[in-house]
C-alpha cells in the first residue's frame, strides 16, 4: 500500500475525525468563553475591585512593562473553561452511569417455547451421544 493509500486511511478512522471536530468546537467554544470572561466576569470583578480594568494593569522592571492584568485575565479564562470542561465531563459520567444501571437492572426476557424446546432436544441429543460412547453424560 502506497503511503498516500496509507494517510488516507489515517485520515478516515474515526478517532482523528473526532479529534478534529473536537478542535473546532474547542476552537469555537474558546471565544465563547473569552467574550464571557472579558465582557461578563472582569466587569463585575472590576465593579467589586472599586472599577479597577484587569486588562491594563502593568507593572514596569527596569525598561520592561509587565502585563500581569492579562495575567490575571488569562487565568480566569482557564479557570472558566476548566469548570465548563468539567461540567460536561461529570454530566457525560452521569448519563453513562445511568444508563449502565438502567441496562443492569433489566433482566433477561424468559425463553420462548421454541427455546425451551430446542434446549430440551439439545440435552437429549448430549445425553443420546453420551450413551452410544459409553460414556455417561458429564464426564469425558
Amino acid at each position: 500500500m502506497s503511503w498516500l493509500g496509507e494517510f488516507r486511511d489515517f485520515i478516515n478512522r474515526g478517532n482523528v475525525v473526532d479529534l478534529a471536530i473536537g478542535i473546532v468546537v474547542g476552537t469555537a467554544f474558546t471565544s465563547i468563553v473569552n467574550s464571557l470572561v472579558n465582557d461578563i466576569v472582569m466587569p463585575v470583578i472590576g465593579i467589586l475591585t472599586g472599577g479597577i480594568n484587569f486588562s491594563g494593569l502593568t507593572i514596569t522592571v527596569g525598561e520592561a512593562p509587565l502585563a500581569y492584568g492579562n495575567f490575571i485575565q488569562t487565568v480566569l479564562n482557564f479557570l472558566v473553561i476548566a469548570f465548563a470542561v468539567f461540567w460536561v465531563v461529570q454530566s457525560v459520567n452521569r448519563f453513562r452511569r445511568n444508563k449502565k444501571d438502567e441496562e443492569e437492572s433489566v433482566e433477561p426476557p424468559a425463553p420462548t417455547t421454541e427455546e425451551r424446546l430446542l434446549t430440551e432436544i439439545r440435552d437429549l441429543l448430549k445425553a443420546r451421544q453420551g450413551d452410544i460412547s459409553g460414556n455417561t453424560p458429564g464426564t469425558i
